[in-house]
């Protein structure tokens, strides 16, 4: 069995190895602003998942897409050779659309705002449906009498001669 920490270390090794070879040795010219944001590596250590994203327009996500594909064989080798594993893991590239998910949750966000400020337009106006406060059983002034006759009780009304 596959150590958790092994494994996430590994994946990180892989994540800095992909960053620094597309940065350094893949001279395609398909290849766009790239940024490798995140790698998964299997319990196995026999497949690698590389999570990147693409500044551009999906024309330049494409294009970067088949760039990276057209490498995977010397990212893989160069991965294996630095990892020192027995089989180099295969690489699979994913698009990371942090930007897409990021304009959702405003979206979402922004629609929430919306029916908070409607409920509390509606709230502004409303009024009780009943008395303000069904539960109270008496005036404050009848209550206030009744609590001041009884602490008027005197020391025979309350139980007798205390000697």
């Amino acid at each position: 069995m596959t150590d958790p920490a092994r494994v996430r270390r590994h994946a990180e090794r892989v994540r800095e190895l992909v960053a620094s070879v597309v940065r350094s040795q893949i001279k395609d010219p398909r290849l766009g602003m790239i940024t490798i944001t995140d790698a998964r590596i299997t319990a196995d250590l026999r497949e690698a998942t590389v999570f990147y994203t693409v500044l551009g327009d999906t024309a330049a996500q494409q294009d970067t897409a088949a760039a990276l594909e057209s490498a995977k064989g010397m990212l893989r080798s160069t991965v294996g050779k630095a990892l020192g594993l027995r089989h180099s893991p295969s690489l699979a590239f994913v698009l990371d659309n942090v930007q897409d998910q990021v304009k959702h949750i405003d979206d979402l966000l922004a629609q929430a705002r919306h029916a908070d400020a409607e409920v509390q337009r509606r709230a502004a106006g409303a009024a009780y449906a009943g008395e303000p406060q069904p539960y109270r059983e008496a005036d404050d002034e009848d209550s206030e009498g009744d609590e001041g006759e009884q602490s008027g009780a005197t020391g025979a009304d309350r139980g007798g001669d205390h000697r």
